[in-house]
C-alpha cells in the first residue's frame, strides 16, 4: 500500500503541548489577540468549563501525547460509524488501528532536545523505515455495537469524547495497513491530499454523531479554499477516473469529454446506482429539534478509569508534573476551577497536581 501521508509534527513538551492539540480543539492552538502570545489562559479556560473534555486531556498529557514518532502510536477513527451488510441491516462501529510495533512514549528531556536539534524526527524515522524495508503495520480492528445496544447504552455512544469499553465491545480484527512505500512528490503527492469524514465507500455510513456531522461539511469547504473547486480531480485524489455532472471551474483536469452536466439524458450520463436503496436502509429518529449542550452529562467516569486503571505510578506522576508546568502560567481562578475537576477525576489527583502547582509558585516567588 503506498503511503503517502508525512506531515510535520514537532515532538512537544509539557510546554509546548497546545500545538499538539486535537483538530476538534484547534481553536486552543491559537494566539492571544492581543499580544499574538500563546496564552495558557484561553487554553486551560476552555478545558475547566468544558469538562467533557478531561478524558482527551489527561491522554494528551500523558506518555501517549509524546510518542516515539509515527511507527509507535495508535490510530482511531474516533467518531461513531455505521456499517451496512448487502442485506441492508446496519450497526454501529468505531475504527482502530493498532501499531505492531508495540506504543513507545518519548520523556519531556529527550522531546525538548529533539525540539532543537531534530524537529522533523517524526517524519525522518518513519521516511528511513520504509526506505530501509522495515515497513510500519498497523492491525485494524473494528468495535460493533447493535441498534438495540445503542438505544440502551448507559452513556452516549455518539459523543465523540467517550470510549466504548472494550469489555463490552471487544475488539474485532479485520486486517493490516502495511506503509510500503515513500511519496516521490512531497507536495504532489502529500500537500495536495485531501482527507474528508465525508467521502465513505459503500457500505460505510455516518451516525447521530453531531461531531461528526459538522465535520461531513467543514472539510470539503476547506479544500475547495485550499486547493480549489476540482480538488477531487488531482492525481492524488482521484485514483479512478469518475463520471459524474460537475463540470468547469478553476482547475479543471478531466472534461469528460465534453458529455452533458444534466440528469437524466441520452448521451450516457451515470444512472442511478441501484445498490444505493439496499445501502440506505430506513432508521428511526425521535427526540426534539434543538440546541444540544451534553456538558452536564458523566464527564469522569472514563479519566477516572484511565488514572487508575491505565496509568502506573510512575505514568503517573510524570501526568502531574506535566499537567502542573503547564497549568502553573494560568490564572489563579481558572487554576483552582482545574483542580476542581481533576478532584472529580480523583482526589489523589487533584491533590498532586495543587502541591505540585503550590511548589512550582513557592519556586517563582524565590528566584
Amino acid at each position: 500500500m503506498v503511503f503517502g501521508i508525512l506531515s510535520e509534527i514537532t515532538p512537544r513538551s509539557s510546554s509546548s503541548v497546545t500545538q499538539s492539540c486535537s483538530r476538534t480543539l484547534s481553536i486552543l492552538k491559537k494566539r492571544n489577540p492581543a499580544t499574538h502570545l500563546k496564552d495558557p489562559n484561553m487554553f486551560w479556560d476552555f478545558f475547566s468549563l468544558r469538562p467533557e473534555a478531561m478524558h482527551q486531556m489527561m491522554i494528551m498529557f500523558s506518555d501517549r501525547g509524546i510518542p516515539d514518532g509515527y511507527r509507535h502510536m495508535n490510530g482511531y477513527g474516533s467518531h461513531t460509524f455505521k456499517m451496512i451488510n448487502d442485506q441492508g441491516k446496519a450497526v454501529y462501529c468505531k475504527f482502530h488501528y493498532k501499531t505492531d510495533q508495540g506504543i513507545k512514549c518519548v520523556d519531556t528531556q529527550r522531546v525538548n532536545d529533539l525540539i532543537s536539534s531534530d524537529p522533523d524526527y517524526g517524519i525522518r524515522d518513519l521516511y528511513n523505515a520504509i526506505a530501509d524495508g522495515r515497513y510500519p503495520s498497523y492491525t485494524m480492528h473494528i468495535q460493533v455495537m447493535t441498534m438495540e445496544q445503542a438505544a440502551t447504552c448507559s452513556f452516549n455512544p455518539f459523543d465523540l469524547t467517550k470510549v466504548w469499553p472494550h469489555a463490552d465491545y471487544p475488539l474485532i480484527k479485520v486486517g493490516k495497513l502495511v506503509l510500503n512505500e515513500n511519496p516521490t512528490n512531497y507536495f504532489a503527492q502529500v500537500e495536495q491530499i485531501a482527507f474528508s469524514p465525508a467521502h465513505l465507500v459503500p457500505g460505510i455510513e455516518p451516525s447521530p454523531d453531531k461531531m461528526l456531522l459538522g465535520r461531513l461539511f467543514s472539510y470539503g469547504d476547506t479544500h475547495r479554499h485550499r486547493l480549489g473547486p476540482n480538488y477531487l480531480q488531482l492525481p492524488v485524489n482521484c485514483p479512478f477516473k469518475v463520471q459524474n455532472y460537475q463540470r468547469d471551474g478553476p482547475q479543471t483536469i478531466h472534461h469528460q469529454g465534453g458529455a452533458p452536466n444534466y440528469h437524466p439524458n441520452s448521451f450516457g450520463g451515470p444512472t442511478d446506482d441501484a445498490r444505493a436503496k439496499r445501502l440506505l436502509p430506513p432508521y428511526s429518529v425521535s427526540g426534539d429539534v434543538q440546541r444540544h449542550d451534553g456538558g452536564d452529562e458523566d464527564n469522569f467516569s472514563q479519566p477516572r478509569n484511565f488514572y487508575r486503571n491505565v496509568l502506573d505510578a510512575a505514568h503517573k506522576k510524570r501526568l502531574v508534573a506535566n499537567i502542573a508546568d503547564h497549568l502553573k502560567d494560568a490564572a489563579d481562578f481558572i487554576q483552582k476551577r482545574m483542580i476542581v475537576h481533576f478532584s472529580e477525576v480523583d482526589k489523589d489527583l487533584g491533590k498532586q497536581i495543587a502541591d505540585a502547582l503550590q511548589a512550582k509558585t513557592k519556586l517563582s516567588a524565590n528566584l
